[in-house]
């Protein structure tokens, strides 16, 4: 696991003043239609991080390191996606723990990145056992897309395009098909905007 470095623990942007943005994925639906928007990300140049879900990830090795193959970035996003803020303390530590033994048997590593499953931030708690898990950040975000709401590949395009800037973590989410209709277009619009998609560690470091 990485070393404390000089970063805050929660992290929700990068910095202002470099024309990068963070696409984030929870990760976890249709294995089908998450190769299909890695592969749009790839051909519009694009680099994303995507914190997974354990459950999915044990059902679904290949994408694992179709992820990683792709240039990505692969994180933990708890082991079945509860509501971790109302799990007693020791269930919410398995999830951590339990997403993070996955990641490893399949990828060699827990990630850089962890991202607290049906809740924005790390509250106190979360954050304690996040880093008694060898978690040295919680990854928060900026700009919601809400596209978990399927509000349609339109609105999807026009939230983030209206919203984001220089640094912002952007949260989305796999296994929606309109998110994946709107993949190009967001990332036309953030060619026009002059803003390069890149993972979180290329945001920070």
């Amino acid at each position: 696991m990485e070393r404390p470095d000089r970063h805050p623990f929660l992290i929700v942007s990068g910095p202002r003043s470099e024309p990068r943005v963070a696409l984030t994925f929870h990760g976890q639906g249709d294995p089908s239609l998450s190769v299909r928007l890695l592969s749009l990300l790839e051909a519009g140049g694009a680099r994303a991080t995507v914190l997974a879900v354990g459950t999915w990830l044990e059902e679904q090795p290949q994408v694992a390191r179709r992820i990683l193959s792709g240039g990505h970035e692969l994180g933990n996003h708890t082991m079945h996606h509860d509501d971790i803020s109302t799990l007693p303390a020791e269930q919410a530590f398995a999830e951590i723990a339990d997403c993070a033994a996955v990641l490893r048997r399949l990828t060699g590593s827990p990630g850089r990145w962890f991202r607290p499953s049906q809740a924005r931030d790390c509250t106190p708690a979360l954050a304690a056992l996040a880093r008694r898990a060898g978690y040295v950040h919680c990854l928060g975000y900026d700009l919601d897309s809400l596209d978990f709401t399927d509000p349609g590949p339109a609105t999807i395009t026009r939230t983030v395009l209206d919203g984001v800037r220089s640094g912002s973590v952007v949260s989305l989410h796999l296994g929606h098909p309109g998110t994946v209709t709107a993949v190009p277009a967001i990332l036309d619009g953030l060619r026009a905007r002059a803003l390069q998609p890149v993972t979180m560690s290329e945001l920070i470091d």
